[in-house]
């Protein structure tokens, strides 16, 4: 299993939207492949739990965390060998790092963590809480935004990730994060 979580390597810049429910990554993750005609790496747990929730009425408990986090790095190891310039990743296992120990009274699958930790990215796009919450099946905290908001800085920090800060408008964080991305790609 500790194959399974591990990046595998690849010759491209990883590039991660990070941040809580409902603030643009989705959106912007989507914007950015496009504007570089590159690899978009979908977010797994929302397929699987999605599927959970219509086939069962179940929301997400500890045990599908594991599961989550392998589906997550399968697609993305995979996708990886699709690009030799930007992989642009819509989330990554620290991000359900900082949701287990949100939901799950600060614990966090041993194994997961380990690897949220140890695998890398070249630059991670937090996204702000400026942006209205819209509802959907499976999410569930719109009064609790600058707490979990607050969760995933926290994370970056202590890890010392790198990381830039997106507010305002689509066109203002697109800006903002091509012009990390382009930096990273003239290196």
């Amino acid at each position: 299993m500790e194959k399974e979580l591990k990046q595998q390597h690849s010759d491209c810049i990883r590039v991660v939207l990070f941040g809580p429910e409902s603030t643009g990554k989705t959106t912007l993750s989507k914007a950015l492949a496009r504007h570089y005609n590159s690899v978009w790496v979908p977010e797994y747990a929302r397929e699987y739990l999605q599927d959970k929730w219509n086939n069962e009425r179940k929301t997400c408990e500890s045990s599908d965390l594991l599961p989550i986090a392998l589906g997550q790095m399968r697609l993305e190891n995979k996708l990886s060998k699709k690009t030799n310039t930007v992989l642009i990743c819509d989330t990554n296992l620290l991000e359900t790092k900082v949701y287990s120990e949100a939901y799950y009274l600060g614990v966090c699958d041993p194994l997961l963590k380990k690897f949220a930790i140890k695998n890398e990215y070249d630059l991670y796009l937090l996204t702000f809480i400026d942006v209205p919450w819209e509802a959907d099946d499976l999410r569930d905290k719109p009064n609790a935004r600058e707490k979990m908001f607050q969760a995933f800085e926290d994370q970056l920090k202590k890890y010392n990730k790198p990381y830039i800060l997106l507010k305002g408008s689509k066109k203002e964080r697109l800006k903002l994060a091509t012009e990390e991305i382009n930096k990273l790609l003239k290196q």
